[in-house]
């Protein structure tokens, strides 16, 4: 059998192999603590499984949706004014979607043909690459460094590339390196789209996990945002349920019509249950969301003063359930350094340069411990001497 050529535009899944060795490890007896993955250890909102229950046993529920339910198109446009203050998202700007993750790369192929150009942030989670990747796009970085923040720095990006460019993929807080929007931020962003013909696709994975400030936002509370953008809002990391992939696209019309197209070419819609359970996320109490922010940051801060007293540098950690952690001794073998911090310490984290070019140096860790479990590692990661 000869396979696609597409595949070779891939390397191995990182988590995968990481999975592996931790199997390996857990076989030995080791203790070990898995920090690669970003999958949540709280519970989701009763409210939330009481919902999905109950749609288990209505035999309506089990049958081709077909479409997204006019009561949920509703819920995400409500959340948006409700939660961030926007108004005007209509149900023809929604459109959901099997996680960002899926959602990302339908994106991909719904807006580029083979040789566009697109624009995203290095280091990155993978699949902004993929998604060009398999439309057979190039891909152009532009840097997310400590000399800027770890912040999109437009003013650094060559204008010839820019206007070649389709798309530019924003994500804030981002993933893997942790950084949030500073004032005046999306709003340079908008300005250098609308000069560069540029959409702006942003990841809003996590503006509920956000520290030392009150409340994360959407991209579409700067003005201008929904005239040359469109955002991923994803439920799975504000309520826990990253098994059920509930996302949505919203914005440009335009955009999400594309988009909707494609999907109803591959897709016989949202399980009805799962619809269920969005609207109650949407619709329902947050109050254990802004609980959780504050139990990531205990989080956040038990790590980064843990890797400090074993001899680290403080990791930027800002926002999202991750740490971005400069390797000890100026070390650029993130590959190398992962494994062997498995074996000497048990800890699980994922190499940075699996997140791009300019993650060589790094390595992300998910907050997905309590604060003990978390100052365990530390501990683990001193007394190994690594």
């Amino acid at each position: 059998m000869q396979f696609s050529r597409t595949l070779d535009r891939f390397g191995d899944e990182v988590f995968a192999a990481l999975n592996d060795k931790r199997l390996e490890l857990e076989a030995q007896g080791r203790t070990v603590y898995n920090l690669s993955v970003g999958t949540p250890d709280f519970e989701p909102p009763r409210h939330l499984q009481d919902a999905l229950a109950k749609a288990a046993y209505d035999p309506a529920k089990w049958k081709y949706s077909l479409r997204d339910t006019p009561e949920m198109l509703d819920a995400v446009c409500s959340y948006y004014e409700r939660r961030y203050g926007v108004t005007g998202i209509t149900p023809d700007m929604v459109c959901s979607c099997h996680g960002t993750q899926e959602g990302m790369g339908h994106l991909g192929m719904a807006l580029l043909d083979p040789g566009d150009t697109i624009l995203i942030p290095d280091p990155c989670y993978p699949v902004f690459a993929t998604a060009g990747l398999l439309a057979g796009a190039n891909l152009a970085y532009y840097p997310l460094d400590a000399e800027h923040d770890f912040l999109p720095y437009v003013a650094g990006i060559d204008p010839a590339v820019a206007d070649a460019a389709k798309y530019m993929v924003v994500s804030l807080p981002a993933n893997p390196v942790g950084s949030i929007a500073r004032p005046g931020l999306y709003e340079e962003i908008v300005a250098f789209a609308r000069e560069h013909d540029l959409l702006i696709i942003h990841d809003n994975a996590y503006s509920d996990i956000i520290y030392d400030v009150e409340r994360g936002d959407s991209f579409f509370n700067t003005p201008g945002a929904l005239d040359v953008g469109v955002e991923f809002l994803s439920l799975s990391k504000s309520f826990n349920v990253t098994g059920l992939r509930l996302s949505f696209l919203v914005g440009r019309p335009d955009v999400v019509g594309a988009f909707r197209k494609l999907r109803s070419q591959i897709d016989f819609g949202m399980f009805l249950g799962e619809q269920d359970v969005a609207v109650a996320a949407l619709t329902g109490p947050l109050d254990s969301v802004r609980e959780q922010r504050l139990l990531y940051q205990e989080r956040r801060d038990a790590l980064c003063d843990g890797l400090e007293e074993a001899g680290w540098e403080r990791p930027n950690a800002h926002g999202s359930m991750f740490v971005w952690a400069r390797i000890p001794h100026g070390r650029m073998d993130s590959a190398d350094f992962t494994l062997e911090l498995m074996d000497r310490a048990g800890v699980i984290v994922t190499p940075g340069a699996s997140f791009g070019p300019a993650g060589e140096g790094y390595v992300r860790m998910a907050l997905v411990l309590p604060p003990d479990g978390l100052r365990a590692a530390c501990r683990a990661i001193k007394e190994s001497g690594i």
